[in-house]
C-alpha cells in the first residue's frame, strides 16, 4: 500500500487523462522519493521544477490509496487550502463514497512541500492499517478495484478543474507539525 498503490493510481490516471482531448491545462505526473526522510523528493522537485511554480494550479497527492474499505471512505486532507475544494469534491463524489475532509495543508506526505509554497493541495488516503511500514504490507492485501475507484474520483476532479482552471489559495490552521 505504501506507496505502490499511489504509483498505481498515478499510472492509471495518466492513462485515463491521456485520451481527454483538451483539459485546458497540462497535467504533470510526478512520483517522489525520500518522503520518510523529510520530503526530500518533493522539496527537490520544487527547487528545480521543470515548470515555473507559479504555473502550478494544485498538487494532488495519492499516498496510500490501496486499502479502500467496504464503506468506500477516503480521507482527503488539504480541503481548506483552496476556497473551491469542498464544493468541487462534493460535486464529484460518487453517491456510494464517503469523503472525510481535513482542511490542513500540512501532513506527513509530499503535498506539504507544495502547501508551504502557497499552492492548493489535496492528499487522498484510504487509511492507516496494522501493516504500515512492515513487510506484511504486501500485494494480496491491496484492494486493486479500490485503487481504480479512488483514481476515478481524482479523474473526475481533474475534469471539473478543467472547467474552472483557477483556485484561490488560502492558509489553513495546521493540524499536524511539519517535519
Amino acid at each position: 500500500d505504501d506507496n505502490a498503490s499511489g504509483v498505481a493510481a498515478l499510472l492509471w490516471l495518466a492513462r485515463e487523462l491521456s485520451v481527454v482531448p483538451d483539459l485546458g491545462f497540462n497535467v504533470l505526473f510526478v512520483a517522489f522519493s525520500g518522503e520518510e526522510m523529510g520530503l526530500l523528493g518533493s522539496k527537490a522537485f520544487l527547487e528545480k521544477s521543470p515548470v515555473s511554480t507559479d504555473k502550478i494550479l494544485a498538487m494532488l497527492n495519492m499516498d496510500m490509496v490501496g486499502r479502500l474499505n467496504a464503506e468506500r471512505s477516503i480521507a482527503i486532507s488539504g480541503t481548506g487550502t483552496a476556497t473551491e475544494w469542498k464544493d468541487l469534491l462534493d460535486r464529484i463524489r460518487p453517491d456510494r463514497f464517503h469523503f472525510n475532509y481535513s482542511e490542513s495543508g500540512i501532513g506527513p506526505s509530499d503535498h506539504s512541500s507544495f502547501y508551504l509554497r502557497n499552492m492548493p493541495v489535496l492528499h487522498f488516503f484510504t487509511g492507516q492499517h496494522r501493516d504500515y511500514h512492515k513487510p506484511s504490507d504486501d500485494s494480496p492485501l491491496v484492494n486493486y478495484e479500490g485503487i481504480r475507484e479512488v483514481g476515478s474520483c481524482i479523474r473526475s476532479l481533474v475534469l471539473a478543474l478543467s472547467a474552472k482552471p483557477a483556485l484561490q489559495f488560502q492558509k489553513t490552521r495546521d493540524e499536524n507539525k511539519q517535519q
